[in-house]
């Protein structure tokens, strides 16, 4: 493969446009776009936002009103733009308190305020280099590449190309800000387990996250070929990474409470969405409640650890749907929280943007797993969607 560095990277800032995996060098960005999926806020809004995600797939309404139920069981309002809006204002307040004079704009990929509409306002205000700040963690289709895609569609789209520059912080799954309110929620949980006499080996904590076709997964991170691909196992970039900060998760716990060394813990998944035919990432975490009581467990602690924020996902698939199914069994269950705008992890976003800001050398960023620090420039061939392949994509090297 030809070496990234003979590459040239569109739609980048020229510290970006190298190719080379990290930018090491000081970047005078202009403001920060905050790119998030987009929900409904009304009922009326279900349906048509419900076209947006599923666009050129072919789904009927009838068919996309089975998946509408979980929204139009909240009022048909999902909790996402109202988290990105508290998580806008508590990033500017955290800009502002460290002397960081960048705008937040806000947008999103499925539904009002539209991404092109956050980066039209950007231009017009003369902010033309532009750090994307997406709301996912993870490496793969769906959680990176996806928003790249996006970030390249609404310049060319738009007419911005050549004007605006769009570059990326690094996926942040093993930053230390990210992992840490996962810690404490894990640490909450099984402690208070524990202090109610339920043993440790009748604890078992699940770590969950949203399920994606495996053949995205396997494609999630550098492909072989690359000089920064290495065998992630089943399941790629996107399952290694979970299973990472899983480990330190656990590690972590382990160290603070009492006992905490010998809980249990898996992977699992949630909110698969595909047809039977095409594989997805298993086990479904209420299978895997189903299992826990022949296997000697009292009590479960749940995990989001896929989410930033309480989504709906984590609302229906986990809050009421995994909460029930360990009812059935006759289990004690507890949903840890998602770090959402918890100001360490507030704090660890900012870290992000001022590592680009003052083009802090890779080695020493911080990164709580061996697989990190992640890149800031996406490698190539990068998280494939083999259904739909290549799309232009900002931040990373071609295809």
């Amino acid at each position: 493969m030809t070496s990234p560095e003979q590459h040239v990277v569109p739609f980048a800032s020229p510290a970006a446009a190298s190719g080379a995996p990290y930018v090491e060098q000081a970047v005078a960005y202009d403001g920060i776009l905050l790119a998030g999926f987009g929900g409904p806020e009304g009922q009326d809004d279900v349906i048509p936002f419900l076209r947006n995600v599923t666009r050129g797939r072919g789904i009927p309404d009838e068919r996309l009103e089975e998946v509408a139920h979980h929204y139009r069981h909240f009022g048909g309002v999902s909790p996402i733009n109202a988290q990105n809006r508290a998580l806008k204002a508590a990033l500017e307040a955290e800009l502002a308190a460290r002397g960081i004079e960048l705008p937040v704009y806000w947008g999103n990929r499925n539904w009002a305020p539209y991404l092109d509409e956050a980066v039209t306002d950007a231009a017009a205000a003369g902010d033309t280099r532009l750090l994307g700040l997406a709301t996912s963690a993870y490496s793969s289709f769906s959680s990176c590449r996806q928003y790249r895609e996006d970030f390249a569609r609404v310049l060319i789209d738009t007419g911005l190309e050549g004007t605006v520059t769009i570059d990326k912080v690094r996926q942040f799954f093993d930053h230390p800000g990210f992992v840490q309110p996962f810690v404490d929620g894990v640490r909450d949980a099984v402690g208070g387990f524990l202090a109610d006499g339920i043993a440790p080996e009748s604890v078992r904590v699940l770590f969950s996250t949203h399920s994606i076709p495996t053949a995205d997964a396997e494609r999630s991170g550098p492909r072989e070929g690359d000089e920064r691909h290495r065998d992630l196992g089943e399941g790629g970039a996107y399952a290694a990474q979970h299973l990472a900060v899983a480990e330190v998760v656990m590690a972590a716990v382990a160290a603070e409470v009492s006992g905490a060394e010998r809980i249990g813990w898996d992977l699992v998944y949630q909110s698969r969405s595909g047809p039977p035919s095409q594989p997805w990432l298993e086990p479904d975490v209420n299978d895997v409640i189903a299992e826990l009581p022949a296997a000697g467990v009292q009590a479960v602690a749940i995990v989001p650890l896929g989410f930033m924020s309480d989504h709906m996902e984590v609302l229906w698939d986990l809050d009421t749907e995994a909460m029930d199914a360990a009812a059935e069994v006759g289990i004690r269950s507890v949903r840890t929280p998602t770090p959402g705008v918890d100001p360490v992890f507030v704090s660890g976003l900012v870290d992000l943007v001022q590592e680009r800001l003052s083009g802090t050398p890779a080695a020493e960023r911080p990164h709580a797993t061996d697989l990190g620090p992640w890149f800031d420039v996406c490698r190539p061939a990068c998280c494939e969607n083999v259904r739909a392949g290549f799309k232009p994509a900002a931040a990373g090297v071609a295809p």
